[in-house]
């Protein structure tokens, strides 16, 4: 898989248009969503020299689907792109995942842009080369590995985020600190999220998606050790269907810091993960995040989730683990059992 560039600004705008100026196509279309249409497209379309097709769609994750998606090929064969034009995907993780998976498939490929606007999709989604659309009530159950040839990314978009937002991606940018190393968790933690210093967050947040860049480049397509960064993801996606089928959808970064939980409680059971680290995170968790409420009765629902992971083999539910901050375990086979009595531990340190 080809690597990609990623360039971190505090002028998205006027680096856009110097890269343009060094890009060959011969159309240029514009990805967005009605949010992003409204917040972020006026700084970007101000700078673009070259006329540019617009094609919106609605926000939201709800909306990353087949439909979405044929919403999209179709807006891009009408207006006339052919295999030398240029997409440029401007949003969230629902924007950048969905266009780079249109991207990837029209005309069996046509090169890609990714402008981040969301804390959470500059530090996830645009950047590693995973695309994909939500199908059959699943998370990401369709997609391809197809990196963007550049990911413009700057804390400017983040300033007009909803708190939540902003705390959605932080849960990502925790996940790579736990399985990078003491020093980059310990200073994400000392982060004062509720009074945000956008200088101090650009480096945090550069250090962090170096963190996927260094894992990504040594497995591109997840054979082995690009499994580390599903820490918290596998019970996180669970969390996250089971909101959405209960017509009460959470943000993707809030069930991924849950799932975190659950996890480490999974990595102290089968590899003595130290217990007070877990406490620690899971106050910090509660204070930011509060907690999702699960009862007994949903653990049925959730395995069965859990049995679609995309991760799993031979029919064994697949989870990456942490020995120690900074050393993750892979493809740990967990029974059923021991998932449970994770779902009884959560549900005890959250007093749920």
């Amino acid at each position: 898989m080809e690597s990609q560039k990623i360039i971190f600004t505090a002028t998205p705008g006027e680096t856009l248009k110097n890269m343009l100026e060094n890009f060959s196509f011969d159309t240029l279309f514009i990805l967005c969503d009605t949010h992003t249409q409204k917040f972020a497209l006026p700084e970007i379309s101000k700078n673009i020299s070259t006329q540019a097709q617009y094609i919106t769609i609605e926000a939201g994750d709800t909306h990353k689907t087949l439909q979405t998606l044929v919403h999209v090929w179709n807006e891009l064969s009408h207006k006339g792109a052919s295999r030398k034009s240029l997409l440029i995907n401007l949003g969230g993780g629902m924007v950048t995942d969905l266009g780079g998976f249109a991207a990837a498939c029209f005309k069996r490929g046509i090169r890609f842009i990714n402008i981040p606007t969301t804390l959470l999709g500059a530090v996830d989604a645009a950047v590693g080369g995973k695309t994909g659309i939500n199908f059959n009530g699943l998370k990401n159950e369709i997609g391809a590995f197809r990196p963007a040839d550049t990911v413009i990314v700057s804390t400017q978009f983040f300033r007009t985020l909803p708190q939540n937002e902003l705390l959605s991606g932080y849960a990502e940018m925790l996940k790579h600190g736990l399985i990078d190393n003491p020093a980059t968790y310990r200073s994400l933690l000392d982060f004062d999220l509720s009074m945000p210093d956008w200088e101090k967050l650009l480096p945090l947040l550069k250090e962090s998606i170096q963190v996927k860049e260094r894992i990504v480049a040594e497995d591109p397509f997840e054979k082995g050790i690009r499994k580390a960064l599903n820490l918290g993801h596998t019970i996180g996606h669970a969390f996250e269907s089971l909101s959405h089928k209960q017509e009460t959808p959470i943000p993707h970064g809030f069930a991924v810091a849950w799932g975190l939980i659950c996890e480490l409680l999974l990595s102290h059971r089968y590899l003595k993960f130290p217990s007070e680290t877990i406490s620690e995170l899971a106050a910090y968790i509660y204070r930011h995040y509060r907690a999702f409420p699960i009862t007994c009765k949903d653990y049925e629902t959730l395995h069965e989730l859990m049995t679609h992971d995309k991760k799993n083999e031979a029919g064994y539910i697949n989870f990456t683990l942490l020995q120690t901050i900074g050393k993750p375990v892979i493809d740990c086979h967990i029974d059923k059992e021991e998932i449970f009595v994770a779902f009884d531990l959560y549900r005890d340190l959250f007093k749920l």
